[in-house]
């Protein structure tokens, strides 16, 4: 599974020949969660309120580039990395 982003001790990576909705898998120090586009949990859990909220703020500024990676994926081309949250 491709790694698009990370940032502050979270890592973004979405898989090749995915399901809809459009999303995402994120880890933190262990945990995983699997988040849609406009920062639903769908499934799992960070852990973590503070790591979640960061995630929730890079997915709103990121979420045109999300859109292309997921558009890549799907059609099983190479994906972009995607600028980290500073």
């Amino acid at each position: 599974m491709p790694r698009i982003s990370a940032f502050f001790g979270i890592i973004i990576r979405m898989y090749y020949d995915e399901h809809n909705p459009p999303h995402l898998h994120a880890e933190f120090q262990g945990n995983g969660a699997v988040l849609d586009f406009q920062g639903n949990v769908m499934r799992g859990d960070l852990r973590s309120r503070t790591a979640l909220r960061l995630l929730r703020d890079w997915i709103d500024l990121r979420v045109v580039e999300l859109e292309e990676d997921w558009e890549l994926a799907r059609a099983g081309r190479d994906l972009n990395e995607i600028e980290p949250l500073k």
